[in-house]
């Protein structure tokens, strides 16, 4: 599995200390709840410090910005949708056919779009191609590379990977829902597009 590279991430080989683990929690629960309840943009870090109870320079070393805030609390999430491409049931997990798996990604990613836009915005335009340095991105670009040789062997899998990534990019997400597209037309038209390509 990729690495993940988001800011505030931890290596596995080194332990946290207790109460630093339960600093944690507290920051990550404490911001999900301020996040829900009044959306990103407008909730502070200073808010997320008083809201967890603890000091705003504890907040800002272990995560950094917001922005990292937002990528420690996407990390589960990612995760999860990882597992399932790797052990879960087909269509997504193994044991389907490779365009069948690519289709699949593509709706699940949606749903995980649609239930985090502002969490993935967040994190994806903290700085310059802050995209394309996070690790899940890596995972996701392999992944339908891989797929791609096997379900479309005349194309340039790893370039086409990229390029069927590109409409999931969060910023362009964020611009088609504040104008005339919604939700599932979003979904149905990209689906449509990624099925002409791997010729389902």
């Amino acid at each position: 599995m990729q690495p993940d590279r988001r800011p505030g991430a931890r290596s596995e080989a080194t332990p946290e200390r207790s109460d630093a683990a339960r600093n944690r929690l507290r920051i990550l629960i404490a911001a999900q709840t301020l996040f829900d309840r009044d959306g990103v943009e407008s909730v502070s870090m200073d808010r997320i410090a008083a809201e967890a109870g603890v000091g705003k320079g504890t907040l800002f070393r272990r995560f950094g910005s917001k922005a990292g805030l937002a990528a420690a609390l996407l990390d589960a999430q990612d995760s999860r949708l990882q597992d399932r491409i790797l052990f879960g049931p087909p269509p997504l997990g193994p044991d389907a056919p490779a365009a069948e798996r690519v289709l699949a990604f593509f709706d699940a990613y949606l749903d995980l779009l649609d239930d985090n836009l502002e969490l993935l915005r967040l994190s994806e335009t903290a700085a310059p191609g802050a995209r394309y340095r996070i690790g899940s991105y890596g995972f996701w670009r392999v992944h339908l590379a891989l797929m791609l040789r096997d379900a479309c062997p005349d194309l340039d899998a790893d370039a086409t990977a990229h390029l069927l990534l590109a409409p999931l990019d969060s910023d362009l997400q964020h611009a088609l829902r504040q104008g005339e597209f919604s939700s599932e037309r979003i979904r149905t038209t990209l689906l449509t597009l990624v099925e002409r390509v791997v010729g389902t």
